[in-house]
């Protein structure tokens, strides 16, 4: 009901064109005609193979399959309505179309004809987007899709003559993951779960977060990461892993936690190398989240419109994914305000667009976003309550180098033992995370060529001969840490 009386607000807002980007055409139909009638106008829907046609009526207004044909019927038409134009964006590269659709939009005071285009795949001509109101529909709650979950266990002890059975934790986890699906797709997901074995089991949570991957990647507008990592192989931070487990069941929804705000998203900032795209994907991990990977780069485009389109699609992939981490890393390369205007105005529209997401989403999307310029992020990014909070990532200090070297030293079958990890940690002052990975790496080489077992003595050696990001951007750190210092939470 939601949907209608929104989708009422926007037409008696007489705009005279609405696009509807959707793929449940049948349900968004309905949604129209309700909207219609409830302002007392007529609806009419027109498709390429029937032609135009009046929505509760069966017979068709001849000579209408072409969209010119139809389009000059609306023109003549002293008739105000809402016209419903299903899959005509292939029609809309033809000038006469477009010039036959501003005509028809700009005699709206004269007599209000809408037009809605609804379609999987829209983007109108430069020359009607001032007439055009975009329209978002709701995709369902987990109210919604627990009642789905029960007409559909119904339907199936009716067939059946006995009761399904339900897992409450994976009935839970289903319930999370339909949220960002539509309606028709998730009840088909319920319905196909039950009819296998008649129960709903975390087989079928495996199930649809496979699909929803799947879905996203042949998209091709979000990578997902599906080696997420575990806080266990983070060194330090130690007050973000606090704060990320205070907040686990808020964002899960569990019994008990109603009333309290779920989070949103984190920004790290911090040192190169510092452990925070291993922190983002290690919040997907412990919190047993899928983890989508955002890369500005892959969504610029030359054409005008089509960058800000493309982070729409991916914004709406995420919410499909939902419940989900979304992980924007090094997003000051995507956002670095262009105060020339030498990108034509786009790193301004793709903020803005961002930063309408982040305040109006609904879906269970937990942003983590890294950065190491502070100097290069726009300050509306960093205003409060973007983030539920900014985390300084610091270069670890003496006792974390130790834990560090003693995951690395695991990692690869040593026994951290036979080494002296607090040598290691003093030698390696400086040394962010990274650097004393591959001080490892590398020492690990040079033992090879020497034939002998890796010690101590290696790793020492590799380490003084490294020149760390510590020496060579010393300044640039240090402004980094004292900005950071009166802004931002340490996360160790």
């Amino acid at each position: 009901m939601h949907d209608v009386k929104d989708l009422s607000i926007i037409l008696e807002s007489r705009f005279p064109l609405i696009t509807i980007q959707t793929t449940e055409e049948d349900r968004m139909l309905g949604v129209i005609e309700q909207s219609a009638n409830l302002l007392g106008w007529a609806a009419f829907v027109w498709t390429v193979v029937e032609g135009l046609k009046r929505t509760n009526r069966s017979d068709r207004i001849t000579g209408t399959h072409n969209l010119v044909d139809a389009l000059r019927h609306i023109d003549k038409t002293p008739q105000n309505g809402v016209y419903t134009l299903c899959d005509a964006h292939p029609y809309l590269e033809d000038p006469g179309n477009v010039r036959l659709l501003r005509e028809i939009a700009q005699e709206y005071a004269r007599c209000a004809r809408t037009i809605v285009f609804l379609s999987p795949k829209l983007e109108l001509p430069p020359e009607l987007h001032h007439l055009t109101a975009r329209f978002d529909f709701a995709l369902p709650d987990a109210t919604r899709i627990r009642a789905m979950v029960r007409e559909e266990a119904q339907m199936w002890e009716s067939r059946n003559q006995a009761k399904p059975k339900g897992d409450p934790e994976a009935i839970a986890l289903l319930t999370q993951h339909l949220t960002g699906m539509p309606v028709e797709d998730a009840r088909r997901f319920i319905r196909q779960s039950l009819s296998d074995d008649g129960a709903l089991t975390m087989a079928d949570v495996d199930r649809i977060v496979r699909f929803k991957q799947d879905s996203l990647a042949a998209a091709g507008v979000l990578d997902v990461e599906l080696n997420t990592g575990s806080f266990a192989d983070v060194g330090g931070l130690t007050g973000l892993k606090r704060w990320l487990n205070l907040r686990r069941a808020v964002f899960a929804g569990e019994a008990g936690t109603e009333g309290l705000p779920p989070p949103r998203g984190i920004l790290l900032l911090g040192v190169q190398g510092s452990g925070k795209s291993l922190a983002a994907k290690s919040v997907a991990g412990a919190w047993r989240l899928p983890l989508l990977r955002l890369d500005f780069a892959s969504l610029y485009n030359k054409f005008t419109g089509e960058t800000e389109r493309n982070l729409r699609e991916a914004l709406k992939g995420a919410a499909r994914m939902a419940p989900c981490v979304l992980w924007i890393d090094e997003i000051e390369k995507g956002l670095a305000s262009d105060e020339s205007g030498g990108d034509g105005g786009v790193s301004k529209r793709i903020l803005g667009t961002l930063l309408t997401w982040m305040s109006e989403r609904r879906e269970p999307v937990f942003l983590v976003a890294t950065a190491n310029d502070i100097s290069r992020l726009p300050p509306e990014l960093l205003r409060k309550g973007r983030f539920d909070e900014i985390f300084f990532v610091d270069l670890p200090d003496a006792a974390t180098r130790a834990e560090i070297f003693t995951i690395h030293l695991k990692r690869r079958k040593l026994d951290p033992a036979a080494f002296d990890v607090n040598e290691l940690a003093r030698a390696a002052d400086g040394f962010s995370g990274a650097e004393i990975e591959q001080a490892i790496v590398a020492s690990m080489y040079e033992a090879h060529a020497a034939k002998s077992a890796l010690a101590t003595a290696h790793v020492v050696g590799e380490i003084a001969r490294t020149r760390p990001l510590s020496v060579m951007m010393a300044e640039k750190i240090e402004d980094l840490r004292a900005w950071a210092l009166e802004r931002c939470v340490m996360a160790n």
